[in-house]
């Protein structure tokens, strides 16, 4: 049977996530540009073409800003971390640093419901090993100070879990109804906003 053992404080686990996030966060801007020496008309076009590639990138600089966000949230009560917490952390570390790519399909193929269910996942993905490692932490107190957390209530961890329901539901359905399931993502703002609200309350 596995055993939690403690393997030091998290400080390099979390400077990892920092630069991790970072890395992901700069390479989602390095495919917007604009080409050089473009006449008035096809300036204007060219801006016009690079929409798609801005709503991608606000996107998912939400999505991984949001997440990063989260996770120095949850490590501020954590005093040690064990090899499960190590793990987990890097299967979602793995997935942050490959949502430039779904990002990419989503701004150039967004008419494609590969593309959409390809995006969806990437994000109920690392949402799922994010959930994941609250779960754990919040099962073990022993790694956590001696004092209540907030990421260790249920609240939380529903509030955590909203996110990985929504997008997974969206890896089925878009090939049903079409990439205009997308909008159903716009259900997690009033979502997060009620949830965050009650967290506030309890705090």
């Amino acid at each position: 049977m596995w055993t939690s053992r403690p393997d030091g404080g998290p400080e390099r686990l979390v400077t990892l996530v920092d630069g991790v996030f970072a890395i992901a966060i700069t390479l989602l801007v390095l495919d917007l540009s604009v080409p050089r020496e473009l006449d008035p008309a096809a300036y204007r076009a060219a801006l016009r073409e690079l929409l798609p590639d801005l709503g991608a990138y606000a996107l998912s600089v939400w999505v991984l800003g949001s997440y990063w966000r989260d996770h120095r949230r949850i490590f501020q009560e954590v005093r040690e971390i064990d090899g499960q917490v190590i793990s987990i952390s890097m299967v979602g570390l793995g997935v942050a640093a490959l949502v430039p790519f779904p990002t990419r399909l989503l701004a150039d193929y967004g008419d494609q419901p590969v593309s959409v269910a390809v995006y969806a996942g990437a994000v109920a993905a690392l949402g799922a090993s994010h959930l994941a490692v609250a779960a754990v932490l919040a099962r073990r107190p022993w790694l956590r100070h001696d004092r209540p957390s907030e990421a260790a209530s249920t609240l939380y961890l529903l509030d955590s879990a909203t996110i990985v329901v929504v997008f997974l539901a969206t890896v089925p359905l878009v090939f049903v109804t079409g990439t205009g399931i997308m909008w159903l993502w716009l259900v997690l703002v009033p979502a997060k906003v009620y949830l965050g609200r009650r967290l506030q309350s309890r705090g």
